[in-house]
C-alpha cells in the first residue's frame, strides 16, 4: 500500500531521532489530532513480530501493528515531556493535544513505562528535553 498525504494540521519532516510530526497550524489543548492505525494483530502474532516497533497494544487480546508507512501517526515520536497523549477507547487509538502546539512544534507522546524500558532506556533517550539535560550537563 502506498504512503498517503499527510492530512490535518501537521507534516511529516525531519526531528532530532529521525522522521516525526509536525504541527503545521495550532492545535489548540484538547484537539483530537490523528488516530494511530494499522492491521489488528493476536498476542500470538505479537510474539512473531516482537521486534516490530510500532505495536500498541489495544486490549489483553489485541495490538494495531502501526508498522504500515501510510499510518501517518507512527512518525510521532517519545517525548518525556510530551504535548501530546494517545488514548485507547473502543478498540481505536487517538492522539489528542495535552497543550496547545504552536506551528513548527513537533508533535509528542509518552510512549510509556514498557516501551521505554525495551526499546530507548538501552539506548538514551533522544527526546529534545532529555537532550537539553545532557547538552546542560556537558557544558556545566
Amino acid at each position: 500500500m502506498k504512503m498517503k498525504p499527510a492530512e490535518g494540521p501537521f507534516r511529516i519532516g525531519r526531528s532530532e531521532t529521525g522522521l516525526g510530526l509536525f504541527a503545521t497550524d495550532v492545535i489548540e489543548k484538547g484537539t483530537f489530532i490523528i488516530e494511530y492505525v494499522g492491521p489488528k494483530i493476536t498476542n500470538e502474532e505479537v510474539q512473531r513480530r516482537r521486534n516490530t516497533r510500532y505495536l500498541f497494544e489495544i486490549s489483553s487480546r489485541w495490538t494495531i501493528d502501526g508498522s504500515p508507512r501510510w499510518n501517518i501517526a507512527r512518525y510521532i515520536n517519545h517525548g518525556c515531556r510530551p504535548n501530546a497523549e494517545a488514548t485507547v477507547s473502543r478498540g481505536k487509538i487517538r492522539i489528542k493535544a495535552i497543550k496547545r502546539i504552536k506551528p513548527g512544534d513537533e508533535i509528542t507522546y509518552n510512549y510509556g513505562k514498557n516501551y521505554f524500558e525495551t526499546f530507548i532506556k538501552p539506548t538514551g533517550c533522544k527526546c529534545r528535553s532529555c537532550e537539553r539535560k545532557r547538552t546542560k550537563l556537558v557544558g556545566a
